[in-house]
């Protein structure tokens, strides 16, 4: 497979918001390694034997349901153990497999912040592909300036799936994508956007980047647990107003 460099981020702490519940939450965060850049449509297709009509583009109209997919065809390409295993459509993540997978939220938003406390880690220009660049499609990776982590186009460009759910109480099953995208205004081009999909929904501007590091425990790692997802599935927060939440 083409090389999928990886950065290695230390340890750390990262502040998440939730915007419907108004409440923010810190969390401390293991070393760890992500992506570089995107996974892009070479690697995509090197690995799934398929068509790769722009290698250098990030892949894209991606489900979430692929994605992990190919996580586990990366590690297996590579020798490593599969960090999700699958009962029909419910995923299960190995929180101690060191395999390729998903960033839980709170990783990516940290590695994106790169230690930055606003909206973006730059002039946006400068960065990430957005509306502004008047670009029909994902351009190549790489072409605007990276973080203070050395990651490319965590802004702009495509969205990136995460492993975490979006919302249970209301949303269900979504899983929460992060970072704009080239047709998207500034205003959604933030660390701290999110937003998300149906598992097996796919958008021409949502693609994915690997992160991989095993830790102790099971079904919590990183910001995540299976525990505070069945809690928020049936919240009782006050709704907001014309809020009907799932059935």
């Amino acid at each position: 497979m083409s090389d999928i460099e990886m950065a290695r981020l230390p340890a750390g702490e990262v502040m998440l918001h939730d915007a419907r519940r108004e409440r923010h939450r810190m969390v401390a965060l293991e070393p760890f390694e992500i992506g570089v850049f995107a996974v892009t449509e070479e690697q995509m297709a090197e690995v799934l034997g398929i068509a790769s009509r722009h290698p250098r583009r990030p892949a894209a109209d991606l489900s979430w349901l692929r994605a992990v997919r190919f996580c586990n065809a990366a590690s297996e390409w590579e020798g490593l153990d599969r960090a999700y295993t699958f009962d029909g459509e419910d995923v299960t993540w190995h929180v101690d497999s060191d395999g390729y997978r998903l960033p839980t939220e709170a990783e990516w938003e940290y590695a994106c912040r790169a230690g930055s406390t606003g909206p973006h880690y730059g002039p946006l220009a400068d960065v990430a592909w957005t509306s502004a660049d008047g670009v029909t499609a994902p351009q190549n990776v790489g072409g605007k300036l990276p973080n203070l982590n050395g990651l490319f186009d965590t802004l702009g460009n495509v969205w990136e799936w995460c492993w975490d759910l979006l919302d249970p109480a209301r949303y269900d099953a979504y899983r929460v994508f992060r970072g704009g995208g080239y047709a998207d205004d500034a205003w959604s081009v933030r660390a701290s956007v999110r937003r998300g999909g149906a598992p097996r929904m796919h958008h021409e501007d949502v693609g994915m980047r690997l992160a991989r590091g095993g830790f102790d425990g099971v079904d919590a790692a990183q910001g995540w647990s299976a525990a505070v997802d069945r809690e928020r599935a049936v919240s009782d927060d006050a709704a907001p107003i014309g809020w009907t939440p799932r059935r």
